[in-house]
């Protein structure tokens, strides 16, 4: 399978302040990965854990709460944007935290490619972009093709968690996972409210939490 060509994301750099430069400088040697080749999460964090990939963590705040809550949980943190991989890693230092890592790195090219397969214990999806208008729907970056990237990267029984405040997203999402029968619905796991999430609560949206679990009946 070869890596979706449409972009699911909007590279929205901003301006990186001079505290996540400085943290991006004297950090990312220590808590970024360069992928090359495949992955390999015990060499990673010198240890055999759980496995937690977020994609697309934003600011990463919130992904750091929960690594700091889940010591016994490894974390991989994945996103394109600089100001926010700047910022987590100050926190990562601030928290002397050793469970979290992150890649500047598209997530379906990490999925396709340097994820080992059912290596992901957990793998979540929080507040993806929507993309409203009917012409972008295209755009969106959960469908059937996701859906297998997910499943080569899932353990047995692994959980794949997703949030959105966009109800007719939230539709689609639930239409997908439905008629694809490798994945279950099951209650949706504990997790740290994001900033993006405090801002939609704010403007009146409904928060759709959706989690499924991972079987491959021909295992």
């Amino acid at each position: 399978m070869e890596t979706r060509q449409i972009r699911s994301y909007v590279l929205r750099q901003g301006r990186m302040t001079n505290a996540q430069r400085t943290s991006f400088s004297r950090y990312w040697k220590l808590f970024g990965v360069e992928p090359v080749g495949e992955f390999n999460p015990e060499e990673c964090f010198s240890r055999v854990a759980p496995l937690t990939v977020e994609v697309g963590f934003g600011m990463g705040d919130s992904l750091l709460e929960m690594a700091k809550a889940e010591a016994g949980r490894n974390f991989l943190g994945l996103e394109m944007h600089s100001p926010g991989i700047g910022n987590l890693l100050r926190g990562i230092s601030i928290s002397e935290i050793k469970n979290l890592r992150l890649m500047k790195i598209d997530a379906l090219t990490v999925l396709e490619k340097h994820l080992p397969k059912k290596s992901v214990n957990r793998l979540q999806l929080f507040f993806p972009d929507p993309w409203p208008k009917k012409k972008h729907k295209k755009r969106r970056l959960i469908n059937t093709g996701f859906l297998d990237l997910v499943a080569r990267v899932l353990e047995q029984y692994g959980l794949i968690h997703i949030a959105t405040d966009w109800e007719d997203y939230a539709h689609q999402i639930k239409d997908t996972f439905f008629k694809d029968s490798r994945f279950s619905l099951v209650e949706s796991p504990v997790r740290a409210e994001t900033k993006y999430e405090k801002r939609g609560i704010q403007n009146g949206h409904q928060i759709f939490d959706i989690a499924y679990q991972f079987c491959d009946l021909g295992e």
